[in-house]
């Protein structure tokens, strides 16, 4: 049994680093923007669409996971997620970018709904924001990997394979076969669900318990942000810097190398301090992020800014699903359904940061950021009990 928990924890942590491919999204949307010669608006359309799925997706899926179980629900996701990488390695038109994201997303939110469950049904209800911040952690090396697979693919390119910076779906896509393969043949042991299993209407309801309602907005605000600096950040650099999109790139990377430290570091703190007290400590530190980035003028400023945004990011799912989580135990998977429909705010946050840049520059992208912070400071009160 020991033997059998070690390999599903191995499988659901790989899985985790899967998750992560869908951050590729903000390098990406960067590098087909200046292939394509798009604007910003036109541009944001590939994270809004990545995430515009999980509106039409989590809901069902937690439904799904009620009639098939967690594992096979995370195992579809990565198929799909496999699928959205492959597409890609035949070409980057519009077209295909567009099918190849949308997939992404779909997979995505398969895979975010049904995993976080299954973190629960393998490792159990102790220390839930701490074993989800691990998985966080693991997510985040494949995010900040991606702008670096990216650069290296656009300055050396492949000449046999002609990928250039496409070169992170080849990579990425042979890790989804075998993380997908990986967990297959893992053996996990689920509960069946009791009782009559919720409609789409019922899961919906839950929306009006008031800590779920408010997880969601805070997870919509968590992921808004996630998503807008993911691509905004490189925007920032090259209008108030003046740097190329290869050199602004490492924005991105340095988002998710201090997103990856505050996940690994918070997955002890969330051990040894109260959740209210973690998450305020990290509200404060974007808060701080969003003056920078507003106000910043040069590189050092500007890179502590993102610094700044991306650790104190890094925790703020974690704690706000692990609340709405455990408030309703015998709804877990609605409630998850419904918390990862609120990644739905990679849809709403980019698309309006665009229309916001494409008027009063990179500014405009970072008030509407800061919208989101400013929520976030509002959900403190409501891990008073935590």
């Amino acid at each position: 049994m020991a033997k059998t928990n070690k390999v599903a924890i191995l499988s659901i942590m790989l899985c985790f680093f899967c998750m992560g491919f869908v951050d590729l999204v903000g390098i990406a949307s960067n590098y087909v923007k200046a292939d394509l010669h798009l604007s910003d608006t036109e541009a944001n359309v590939f994270p809004s669409l990545v995430f515009f799925w999980f509106l039409i997706f989590s809901v069902p899926t937690s439904m799904l996971m009620n009639k098939i179980g967690r594992k096979k629900t995370v195992v579809l996701s990565l198929i799909v997620t496999v699928l959205s990488l492959f597409i890609p390695l035949f070409g980057n038109t519009y077209g295909i970018m567009l099918l190849s994201f949308s997939l992404l997303g779909i997979g995505n939110a398969l895979m975010q709904t049904s995993l976080n469950p299954l973190v629960q049904t393998v490792l159990g209800d102790g220390n839930l924001s701490s074993s989800l911040t691990f998985g966080q952690f693991v997510k985040a090396i494949a995010s900040f990997m991606a702008p670096f697979l990216a650069m290296w693919g656009a300055q050396a390119v492949i000449p046999s394979m002609g990928l250039d910076w496409r070169v992170l779906f080849a990579i990425y896509f042979v890790v989804g076969i075998f993380s997908t393969l990986l967990l297959l043949i893992t053996p996990i042991h689920e509960k069946k669900i009791e009782g009559k299993p919720s409609s789409f209407i019922d899961c919906i309801k839950l929306l009006g318990t008031p800590i779920v309602l408010l997880s969601f907005l805070g997870i919509m605000c968590h992921v808004g942000i996630d998503v807008g600096t993911n691509t905004t950040a490189p925007k920032i650099l090259m209008e108030n810097v003046g740097m190329t999109l290869h050199e602004a790139a490492f924005a991105t990377s340095l988002y998710f190398i201090f997103r990856t430290i505050g996940c690994l570091t918070g997955s002890f703190f969330l051990r040894v301090l109260k959740d209210r007290t973690f998450f305020t400590i990290s509200v404060a530190l974007m808060a701080l992020s969003m003056f920078g980035l507003y106000f910043g003028e040069s590189k050092a400023v500007l890179y502590t800014a993102i610094a700044l945004v991306g650790y104190g990011n890094s925790n703020i799912f974690s704690i706000c699903f692990a609340k709405a989580l455990t408030s309703m135990p015998e709804k877990q998977n609605e409630v998850s359904g419904l918390m990862i429909m609120g990644l739905f705010g990679g849809t709403i946050f980019p698309f309006a940061m665009g229309l916001a840049s494409d008027a009063m520059g990179q500014d405009g992208a970072v008030a509407v950021m800061a919208v989101g912070v400013i929520y976030l400071i509002t959900y403190i009160k409501q891990l008073k009990t935590a």
